[in-house]
């Protein structure tokens, strides 16, 4: 190897890294909030990616119907809730108005909206803004549906919850087998050197670096951001000071939801995704969050890049056990971490 191409590959190794550092983002956010360890998070990659597919080949995407139908089972959950309290009953017409608008107009609206503009060409930006409107909203949907119910539930319990399943299988029938790749944000490329940089690796790592700042700072430094932390800490205690968990919990799962969504718009011009992809990239996103402790979003961002580096290395030195090796960095964090942190002894009863 010469240098020329450890450039090459270091290149490849920050980009897909900056992926990975959104997507360990995303399940720190969602684990520091509602204790749940996201699995699907990988999915929204998919959704994202394969649904601005579909907007740029002039097709309606298939994630519309998907969004509908979430909305509907929101709304008559919600609905059979208030039938349930009674002490809600007095509110029960306005409660109902703007459930409608928030689980039923809202999706039926963007619903018409795609239809109209599916067959024609529109702006990368329109096209991007439509994507996330499709695809984000599915985040809190997913959670009243799934998480909500369970939400006091043990961390185990919120662990095997199988939406993951039931979103791979839907993208599936989605989106049928086939990959899809988008057109490029910019063609334009920047020679450093003999290094070649493109201009969509430049707008993969400048996105990275501004949302890791942004949400290092929002929770780390101010008090909306350390009132959501606060609910996975103690739920009840973040209750009696007058922080509402489940709200904490669905915007949450909105963040979440918008950073997988765009991790799939940034990196479909780089490869192909198919219905499946976003779980292996999911996955490479939560091998980073680990080395953070699904606590720290500086460390989550430095740890996904260097497993961005290292699948980038390994895929030229041993490219069929880049995937093993990859993983197997998670043994020695957790070991590192097993003997660094005190343990607590359990209290007899």
């Amino acid at each position: 190897m010469d240098l020329s191409i450890a450039a090459i590959l270091a290149q490849d190794g920050i980009t897909t890294g900056a992926i990975y550092a959104l997507l360990a983002l995303a399940l720190v956010l969602v684990f520091s909030v509602t204790r749940v360890i996201f699995i699907p998070q990988g999915e929204f990659v998919s959704y994202g990616a394969l649904t601005l597919a579909a907007l740029q080949s002039q097709k309606f995407p298939a994630t519309c119907w998907l969004l509908v139908a979430l909305g509907a089972a929101c709304f008559v959950v919600e609905t059979a809730g208030l039938v349930r309290h009674a002490e809600r009953r007095k509110h029960a017409p306005r409660t109902l108005v703007t459930l409608a608008g928030k689980y039923l107009l809202f999706p039926i609206a963007l619903y018409a909206l795609t239809r109209g503009v599916a067959g024609q060409p529109l702006p990368m930006l329109a096209q991007i803004a439509l994507t996330l409107a499709i695809v984000v909203p599915m985040g809190p949907f997913i959670y009243r549906l799934a998480y909500e119910p369970i939400a006091e539930a043990t961390t185990l319990l919120l662990l095997i919850v199988a939406v993951h399943f039931a979103m791979v299988g839907l993208g599936l029938v989605m989106f049928g087998a086939e990959g899809s790749r988008t057109n490029a944000f910019t063609d334009a490329t920047f020679n450093v050197g003999s290094l070649s940089i493109s201009g969509q690796s430049l707008w993969v790592i400048g996105t990275a670096v501004v949302l890791i700042v942004a949400l290092y700072f929002y929770f780390d430094r101010t008090i909306p951001g350390k009132a959501l932390r606060a609910t996975s800490v103690n739920r009840l205690g973040a209750r009696l000071v007058g922080i509402g968990t489940t709200q904490a919990g669905r915007l949450a799962f909105t963040l979440a939801a918008g950073l997988g969504a765009l991790c799939g718009v940034l990196v479909a011009p780089l490869t192909t995704i198919y219905y499946d992809s976003g779980f292996l990239i999911g996955l490479k996103g939560f091998v980073g969050a680990i080395i953070g402790g699904l606590v720290s979003y500086p460390l989550a961002a430095a740890g996904s890049v260097l497993v961005g580096l290292l699948e980038s290395y390994s895929s030229f030195w041993a490219s069929s056990y880049k995937e093993v090796i990859v993983f197997t960095l998670i043994i020695p964090v957790l070991l590192w971490r097993s003997l660094s942190t005190p343990h607590a002894e359990e209290e007899e009863e």
